[in-house]
């Protein structure tokens, strides 16, 4: 058993025993909410210039989410369950074959076993002990954070989580404080827990990983259309990052502009800032020149702007994201995906490598003004270059349509629809042509 899985035993135990005393209190069950929600899952990856084959999957996701109420008194105590089930419908052939003999390459939805197909099924649970004094709530266990410096992957069959300790607070009007560390990640299609680690480092077999990630922050509502933000996140040995952000809304006479401001600050910590620890194992992507003493080493600076004009349902928004430095925007990536709090989060690449410049161009339209409720769609168009490398002019670009419907009432309201298709094209070394598609239909019921 290690070191995180005992101690989440030993507050979940304490934890039992508080609420086994206070189980009448008012608010426990009153406040609890529970909510099962179903996601099929078809996923297509299509590789257009290589003779190998892609990935295609499906299957059917559950999640059931329990989130109960406080005991009373000015000390409140409760306990969350999330619990995730994916049962394989098309497993998309066997991992680690040659490429001559690849038809379909598994491993998107499911865990592979030791002859490289799925899994027929997978199945996690996770506990979440929490506390809470006036307008403070801690949280420790299984964690699903949203913020500028880690943000939980939900991009598959179920979810990606976190296991580590959170504390928020609102007892200053306007502010928001956040404080946490992380030590294990369950990736999105794994039952299996696993420390922490950046690109460059996270091959299982010859990389290096972490057990401390440590985020604080504040959001400051300046008044209702502003919104000030800093968020620090620390993975030990890697990296060190620094986020400013800005959030403003300008009511038009005619229509409203968004402004959508972020600057981010890298820098390497412990092990990757010296060139022994980098020798280790303890490495970023990017680019260095030849012979280079800081070779690997976390250094970088991004910035970007995005403004979104919006009306009667349509939006049409316009970016720009810089990129300076030697190493790629570094974020937590054990391998199995991730979503980065960046403009340029794309559905297939995140244009993050080491100077790039990006363009962003986006429009969507909400047709419940033309009658039609529900129904959404969106274009996103990103066009990168000036990428890093030894004497190439690197670029690349993706398209991304997305169309989404929900049933707005009925027996089957909440049930909804989702098409991703996305292009992606390039000539950064290592990188293949994609072409990808993702169906999905989700339905969540309330049990509570």
């Amino acid at each position: 058993m290690n070191k995180s899985t005992l101690t989440l035993a030993v507050t979940a135990a304490m934890l039992g025993q508080t609420l086994s005393q206070q189980a009448g209190a008012a608010g426990f069950f009153e406040d609890s909410k529970a909510t099962l929600s179903a996601r099929n899952f078809y996923f297509n990856q299509d590789i257009r210039n290589e003779d190998r084959g892609g990935s295609e999957e499906w299957g059917q996701g559950f999640l059931l989410d329990y989130q109960s109420g406080f005991t009373g008194g000015p000390v409140g105590f409760g306990v969350d369950l999330l619990s995730g089930y994916g049962v394989r419908l098309d497993g998309g052939g066997t991992a680690n074959k040659p490429a001559s003999q690849v038809d379909r390459v598994p491993g998107q939805l499911f865990p592979l076993k030791s002859n490289g197909k799925s899994e027929e099924d997978f199945a996690w649970l996770g506990v979440t002990g929490k506390m809470r004094i006036s307008k403070t709530v801690a949280q420790v266990g299984t964690l699903r954070p949203r913020l500028p410096v880690v943000i939980a992957n939900d991009g598959r069959l179920l979810p990606q989580t976190y296991q580590g300790g959170q504390i928020t607070s609102n007892e200053l009007k306007d502010f928001t404080f956040t404080v946490g560390k992380l030590e294990h990640s369950k990736e999105r299609n794994s039952s299996n827990t696993d420390s922490l680690s950046i690109e460059g480092s996270n091959n299982p077999a010859t990389g290096q990983f972490s057990n401390k990630f440590y985020y604080s922050g504040v959001d400051y509502r300046v008044n209702k259309d502003l919104t000030l933000q800093y968020y620090y996140g620390n993975l030990r040995d890697f990296y060190t990052q620094h986020f400013f952000g800005l959030l403003h809304n300008w009511q038009l006479p005619v229509g409203s502009l968004k402004s959508d401001l972020r600057y981010f600050e890298s820098n390497s910590d412990g092990k990757n800032g010296s060139a022994s620890g980098r020798a280790e194992g303890y490495r970023a992507n990017g680019y260095w020149s030849s012979g280079s003493s800081n070779r690997y080493e976390v250094n970088n600076h991004l910035w970007s702007a995005m403004f979104t004009y919006s009306l009667a349902g349509h939006s049409l928004g316009a970016g720009y994201q810089q990129i300076t430095g030697n190493s790629d925007f570094p974020h937590l990536n054990q391998g199995g995906g991730r979503v980065l709090y960046l403009i340029t989060d794309a559905q297939v690449h995140k244009f993050h490598n080491s100077g790039e410049s990006t363009w962003v161009a986006k429009y969507a339209y909400d047709f419940a003004q033309i009658g039609v409720p529900g129904l959404k769609a969106g274009l996103n168009y990103f066009s990168g270059d000036s990428i890093s490398d030894a004497g190439k002019d690197n670029k690349e670009w993706e398209r991304d349509f997305r169309l989404d419907y929900a049933l707005q009432k009925g027996a089957l309201k909440g049930l909804s629809f989702t098409w991703m298709s996305a292009a992606w094209r390039g000539n950064d070394v290592g990188q293949r042509d994609i072409d990808e598609n993702r169906l999905s239909v989700n339905y969540s019921i309330p049990l509570l």
